[in-house]
């Protein structure tokens, strides 16, 4: 096998992996299609594995290249991450270049913009890229400068702050309950649309050993997505879980067996411990430590 191979050859073997195609390589690489298909050649040769074999769908990937996904992503992380850091050294203390943001779906989409778009108005050189995902991004990894997380951090070499605890409780818009009537026990939900999730999580399972009613066979609505359970609650679809302090703004949903399903999940702010003398880390996790403190805060 050859050693040193460039980069470059595993960033266009991880573009026909993600597009499935030369072509559709090149457009999302900005490059020409014969650089890609040169590069996927020269990668083979100097490993030598072969990576794809030709399909009427595309090119397919062999074992041996799905063997190398998850250390060529992480490369593609670790580029990434330095070139964020090179671009926050230029200006010595002052708060500029880019930094990379990760929280799940319903946070990133409902909690945080106001929270990151205050931190951009008072550094307006600062960037920075919202990362939407359920799945826990791996900070060793660099595959986020900071991340907003619903359990505790459990990696050595992070520098975590717990913020709070988000309340989450059943909701249901307001007209759904006026046709269907409101629920009294944990008994009566059997008569109810429930929206819930499909695949079921460790998390998941620890959540529902706490409320055996609420598993996933007794979901009519299902979906894996917080964004989507949460629409079709304010759509007036069923009765789902929701974060308290989020359908407290909106009037319309209302709270229904809070006696008998309440937990709270503890929501910390996380970075890696080489990041904390950088002023945009810095600056990016103190706004989201103070953002998420007053969210979590109890209502008065």
């Amino acid at each position: 096998m050859t050693t040193n191979i460039g980069w470059e050859l595993y960033r266009s073997f991880l573009g026909v992996l993600t597009e499935g195609s030369l072509s559709g390589a090149a457009r999302a690489l900005g490059i020409t299609q014969p650089t890609v298909g040169r590069h996927v050649s020269a990668l083979e040769k100097s490993l030598g594995l072969v990576l794809f074999t030709r399909s009427q769908t595309g090119l397919m990937p062999t074992q041996g290249a799905l063997a190398l996904r998850g250390y060529a992503q992480a490369m593609r992380s670790t580029a990434a991450a330095l070139e964020r850091a090179a671009e926050g050294q230029s200006g010595g203390e002052e708060v500029k270049g880019t930094v990379r943001v990760s929280a799940s779906e319903v946070v990133g989409v409902e909690v945080l913009p106001p929270i990151l778009g205050q931190l951009q108005q008072a550094h307006p050189q600062l960037r920075i890229e919202l990362v939407l995902s359920n799945r826990v991004q791996d900070l060793l990894r660099m595959e986020a400068d900071i991340a907003v997380r619903m359990t505790p951090p459990k990696q050595d070499l992070l520098i975590a702050r717990r913020v709070g605890e988000v309340k989450v409780g059943l909701h249901a818009r307001d007209s759904y309950l006026q046709r269907r009537g409101v629920p009294r026990t944990p008994a009566d939900l059997a008569q109810h649309v429930l929206i819930g999730f499909d695949a079921e999580t460790p998390f998941l399972r620890t959540v529902t050993k706490a409320v055996p009613f609420l598993r996933r066979a007794a979901f009519s609505l299902r979906s894996d997505s917080d964004l989507a359970q949460l629409a079709l609650m304010r759509a007036g679809c069923g009765i789902g879980a929701c974060q308290v302090a989020l359908a407290r703004r909106d009037p319309s949903l209302v709270r229904v067996l809070p006696r008998h399903f309440a937990f709270g999940l503890e929501t910390w702010v996380a970075m890696h411990e080489d990041l904390r003398s950088s002023p945009r880390c810095k600056a990016t996790f103190d706004a989201l430590v103070r953002g998420l403190e007053a969210y979590c805060r109890p209502a008065s």
